[in-house]
């Protein structure tokens, strides 16, 4: 006697289809005889469970069943309850689902070869070259493709285990499932005489010299990718990608902030308090600017536009020049005499600056 359907997923009558679904994937999932090998019990009941899942999530068949039971289906005069039904498609789709492969759906071999490894290239350039762009020369071991063979390997032949279809087909209970081939790994083709070249790997050692073109505005930890210039392929497949990681060397006078620079330049005593013009770095050598009497250590001059590029193009940035005021640490019998002239002719005159802070100091302790 055959077992109700319902019972066998373990739903009421009324259950919808989505239930139906989820009662099934559950007991396909628990006894699929991919988990269960061996096992005549378990793939007895994933069977069974097909079977009622067949009727069950077919409108027009569960409302037979539902009506007649088993008997709908019965006898001469019987419909086939499995007519219409794929296991390829309707069960094929839902086990995609569950197990994240593609084992119920036919189809042609996979393509041969495989894709090479990607590499990476740690790189340090220059400040100059990446704030200017330029052009580095490297050097990469890796493996390219045989020129004796072609990257073939040697001399090929029909698999002889799946005939070239690059599939086996196998037979789990009413099912026919297609795996991949275990001897050509699906290429459907296999080695008959290796090259002596290679030795039927496909792939030389060698070491390559190769241009890259570095933009400017890169920074450290940017990433170039050089498409197909990482390691070939195995059995005539496409060639990995090469990845360079760039890191930028400091520059002795520049702080880098995205793409502004920052730099501190020295004053003397008399060139803060007169006035002058000094020279500055930027990214070209250096240039001449204005400092106006009476400059005080931390004021800043911005040089609009003589920063660094911003990568992929845009307006550049700017250079920040901190001034701070030289007190001299050594002084002749000449300097130390003119500054206390300089001192006395002063007397108590105090700076606005100087002046605000004794005041403030007078409040806090009066």
């Amino acid at each position: 006697m055959k077992r109700d359907y319902y019972e066998i997923l373990g739903v009421e009558r009324s259950a919808t289809p989505d239930a139906l679904k989820k009662a099934y994937r559950k007991l396909a999932h628990q006894f699929h005889p991919d988990k269960n090998p061996g096992n005549p019990e378990a793939e007895a009941k994933f069977k069974e469970a097909s079977e009622a899942y067949a009727v069950l999530s077919d409108d027009e068949k569960r409302a037979q069943y539902d009506r007649l039971g088993h008997a709908a289906f019965g006898g001469s005069g019987g419909a086939d309850p499995f007519a219409g039904f794929d296991p390829f498609s309707s069960v094929g789709d839902l086990f995609s689902e569950i197990f994240g492969s593609d084992i119920f759906r036919a189809g042609g071999r996979r393509g041969r070869g495989r894709r090479g490894a990607d590499l990476r290239y740690d790189l340090e350039v220059e400040f100059s070259v990446a704030a200017l762009g330029g052009e580095e020369q490297l050097r990469i071991p890796k493996h390219r493709a045989c020129g004796a063979c072609a990257g073939q390997g040697g001399e090929r032949e029909s698999c002889p285990r799946c005939g070239g279809r690059g599939q086996i087909a196998l037979q789990q209970g009413f099912f026919r499932i297609a795996r991949t081939c275990d001897r050509c790994g699906g290429a459907g083709q296999s080695l008959k005489r290796a090259c002596n070249e290679c030795r039927g790997k496909g792939r030389v050692e060698t070491v390559q010299s190769l241009s890259v073109r570095i933009p400017a505005g890169v920074e450290t930890g940017i990433r170039l990718r050089l498409a197909a210039e990482g390691e070939a392929g195995w059995d005539g497949g496409p060639p990995g990608d090469l990845f360079v990681m760039i890191t930028v060397k400091e520059h002795p006078l520049f702080e880098r902030d995205g793409t502004d620079l920052h730099c501190e330049v020295p004053l003397s005593i008399a060139q803060a308090a007169l006035g002058a013009e000094i020279e500055v770095p930027n990214l070209d050598g250096k240039e001449k600017v204005e400092v106006k009497a009476g400059a005080q250590s931390g004021d800043t001059i911005r040089l609009r536009g003589r920063g660094l590029p911003r990568l992929g193009g845009g307006t550049r940035g700017d250079i920040l020049v901190r001034l701070f005021v030289e007190v001299p640490t050594r002084l002749n019998d000449e300097q130390r005499a003119l500054l206390e002239e300089f001192a006395r002719i002063s007397g108590d005159e105090v700076s606005p600056r100087r002046r605000g802070f004794v005041d403030k100091l007078r409040d806090l302790f009066e």
